[in-house]
């Protein structure tokens, strides 16, 4: 299983959408990346794109990695 997550540390100006210190999981996009960017699934539950530097990511053992997919 191979997911990637990532924790919020900034939402400035995003505060609706991102919640600090969240866990989010991140879509991979290549494009995204090559413009300082991470595409996230935020709190609408839908996946859009944020400043990379506003997460820190993160790897979960894959027990949590399970709970936490499986929670939503």
């Amino acid at each position: 299983m191979t997911q990637h997550f990532a924790v919020c540390i900034k939402n400035n100006g995003y505060e609706v959408s991102l919640e600090l210190r969240k866990l989010y999981e991140v879509v991979p996009d290549q494009l995204a990346a090559q413009l300082g960017q991470i595409r996230v699934v935020d709190e609408s539950g839908e996946d859009y794109q944020y400043p990379e530097d506003f997460f820190l990511p993160i790897t979960l053992p894959e027990l949590l990695q399970r709970a936490v997919l499986h929670s939503t």
